[in-house]
């Protein structure tokens, strides 16, 4: 591919992603790691919390004037997913290393599966090749430039007293999180996972945060593990006084909702209802596997089906674009219904870390190539489900 060529990914017809869901692999934890308060790396699960029930009532605004807020203040880039799979790799030298067709954060795939049913979407990532693997991150230097702009922007001259910021928002459901978890042991970071998991054809090797846990993890490591995932939204009117408006914004933010739980195999949602202002007023609980077809039943607004199908041809779309060596933008504009990939630069950009090369090249120095085959693409045919059967 020619380097400034722009190969482009239509999201829309919709139909053409119609139909039961590509053929997936449960997630399973092939992994995890923790940061500390100060954000630092730890090779541990220390950070695990376990959820019990937030009192009533409570005031998500207590503690935000005092509160700061943690922003990378460098590109992070994948530093720290790659970093748990050479310590998991580190463990036993003559097992097999843990590949999959690609590598990335949870929110890059939340994003992508999101695109066909939120109307604002935009994202940019970087992408690169590397042994056989498409490793994929968010543009940090965009993300950085957003984020400074927005904290520049002076406020509106005529804001409406229920309206809230974005931050003080962010706030509210850091703040459902600290009061629905007991940690196990202290700690305020939740423990991040990375899960190996399939859409169609394609592995993946996702790492993303989680909230806490509803009991211990069981001792079989092929059981799922009782994740719960924490979120919170406006409350609903009275349901005598509910209009279709108020359901559909609710089940539009249940899109995203779902999509995060179901890439991690987060198997419960617990939704904290509260007030304009800030007070919560309920909870529930909400089986992940539930929510496509609850929509559906609804007002319509997504399928999970259409979420799987459009990730999965992306993905091998993506397989067809990245081809050689090289950073690749990958790019959709809010509105335009377009991903735009080409390739910006050589090398890879520092997507994958230094550590994580020599650590891979040595393992190919010592292994002929018929022997790198993963165990973790054996999946068994229990381990597939069908998201159409979800959703039935």
């Amino acid at each position: 591919m020619e380097p400034l060529e722009t190969r482009r990914f239509s999201i829309h017809p919709l139909n053409r992603f119609q139909g039961a869901s590509a053929s997936i692999k449960r997630p399973r934890e092939v992994a995890h790691f923790s940061y500390n308060d100060s954000h630092e790396y730890r090779d541990d699960e220390s950070s695990i919390n376990y959820y019990v029930p937030p009192p009533m009532g409570a005031d998500l605004k207590e503690g935000s004037d005092t509160f700061k807020h943690y922003e990378d203040k460098e590109d992070p880039h994948l530093d720290s997913l790659l970093k748990a799979l050479m310590h998991k790799e580190g463990g036993d030298a003559s097992a097999p290393k843990i590949r999959a067709d690609f590598v990335t954060w949870r929110g890059m795939m939340t994003k992508i599966m999101t695109a066909p049913y939120d109307n604002f979407a935009e994202f940019s990532m970087f992408a690169t090749l590397h042994g056989g693997t498409i490793y994929i991150e968010e543009d940090f230097p965009s993300r950085a430039a957003s984020r400074a702009a927005e904290s520049s922007r002076p406020p509106p001259r005529h804001q409406h007293p229920d309206q809230q910021s974005q931050a003080m928002m962010a706030y509210w459901g850091y703040k459902f999180e600290t009061l629905s978890l007991i940690p196990t042991p202290p700690s305020t970071t939740p423990p991040d996972q990375i899960l190996h998991t399939s859409f169609g054809p394609h592995t993946l090797l996702l790492g993303g945060e989680v909230d806490g846990l509803l009991s211990p993890k069981p001792s079989n490591p092929n059981d799922p593990i009782p994740w719960v995932e924490l979120k919170t939204a406006e409350e609903l009117p009275p349901r005598g006084r509910q209009q279709h408006r108020d359901i559909l914004k609710f089940e539009r933010k249940l899109l995203k909702f779902w999509a995060q739980s179901f890439l991690l195999g987060v198997p419960k949602i617990c939704v904290g209802f509260r007030s304009k202002a800030g007070i919560l007023s309920g909870l529930q609980m909400f089986n992940t596997h539930e929510l496509p077809g609850m929509v559906r039943r609804g007002t319509g607004c997504w399928d999970g089906n259409v979420c799987i199908n459009f990730a999965a041809e992306f993905l091998g779309w993506l397989k067809e674009v990245v081809t050689e060596d090289g950073v690749y933008s990958v790019v959709l504009r809010k509105k335009g219904g377009i991903v735009e990939v080409r390739k910006v630069s050589e090398g890879t950009g520092g997507i994958v870390s230094k550590e994580f090369l020599a650590w891979r090249r040595k393992d190919e120095e010592r292994t002929r190539p018929e022997e790198g085959a993963s165990i973790l693409t054996e999946a068994k045919t229990e381990d597939e489900v069908n998201q159409s059967r979800d959703t039935a």
